[in-house]
């Protein structure tokens, strides 16, 4: 049998009802869910990938990621982004970022996004630093919240590597969105950032009328 279909055999005993329940309601009844809590999903994740382990090489990852993509339940998306985090981090090639935003744009909520930000997006753009300015350009003018959110939030785990100039211009480009996960994104970003420099994010937030939504996450570390 293939990756996906050992998956999907395995994936079929573990489904609980009245977890699926909670964990859609959770998630606001946007995605379905079979009820397999994160650490039975791991687990059974991992035992698929030790079946399949010799076989498993970039190109095929990224196929097995947009054929999970396309089954219904939340699960399947979950492993697409742990497979991509565990197989394609740090090794990405160029062409990689179209299967990056496939996956931004595809099923969109926080619970995917972010983990995409953080070791997709960032990940990549760390190996191919000539596509920052074109890529976040392009995903801070897009019309869709989430490839706005995606150019926020790329440089969480860049710490001492952050560019800050650019992180404090998409922080102003959009401060005056009214959509709660930009606001709330701004605020993350430079918390996360004042870890590494917090008088800079003490006087950009000085400087700039944020939400208060952003004004308070911004500074809640300093």
């Amino acid at each position: 049998m293939g990756f996906v279909s050992d998956l999907t055999q395995r994936f079929e005993v573990l489904a609980h009802t009245e977890n699926a329940t909670a964990m859609a309601a959770y998630m606001k009844d946007r995605f379905q869910f079979l009820g397999i809590k994160a650490p039975q999903r791991k687990a059974g994740l991992k035992e698929v990938i030790q079946l399949h382990k010799a076989k498993l090489d970039r190109k095929s990852i990224l196929a097995i990621t947009k054929t999970l993509y396309k089954l219904p339940y939340r699960e399947y998306h979950y492993c697409a982004v742990e497979l991509v985090t565990r197989f394609v981090k740090g090794k990405f090639e160029r062409e990689d970022i179209g299967c990056i935003e496939f996956l931004i744009v595809t099923h969109s909520w926080w619970d995917s996004v972010d983990m995409i930000c953080k070791h997709h997006l960032g990940s990549y753009l760390l190996q191919f630093p000539d596509q920052v300015a074109p890529i976040i350009q392009r995903y801070s003018d897009a019309d869709h919240l989430w490839l706005n959110r995606s150019a926020i939030l790329f440089q969480l785990e860049y710490k001492s590597q952050t560019n800050a100039d650019l992180l404090f211009a998409l922080c102003a480009i959009h401060k005056n969105s009214t959509a709660f996960f930009i606001k709330k994104a701004i605020g993350w970003a430079l918390r996360t950032y004042s870890k590494t420099n917090p008088e800079a994010v003490q006087q950009f937030v000085a400087k700039h009328t944020l939400s208060p939504l952003s004004k308070k996450e911004a500074l809640r570390l300093v």
